[in-house]
């Protein structure tokens, strides 16, 4: 009987070693996407008119 139960958790080690390699590259493939989305956010960001001061007013505004 002790074999068995050695058996059992040599096999339920294994589960939980693939459940979390498994959701660890799930995690990592999360992090990419976000990582790309934001790199192509800053490209688009490139496309914002700049502020410029209005010398009358002293406010900032699109130029």
């Amino acid at each position: 009987m002790p074999a068995m139960i050695a058996f059992a958790g040599v096999l339920g080690g294994l589960a939980v070693v693939r459940w979390a390699y498994r959701t660890a590259v799930r995690i990592n493939e999360e992090l990419e996407e976000a990582r790309r989305a934001h790199m192509a956010e800053a490209v688009s960001r490139n496309e914002i008119p700049t502020l410029r001061r209005d010398p009358v007013t002293g406010a900032y505004r699109p130029g």
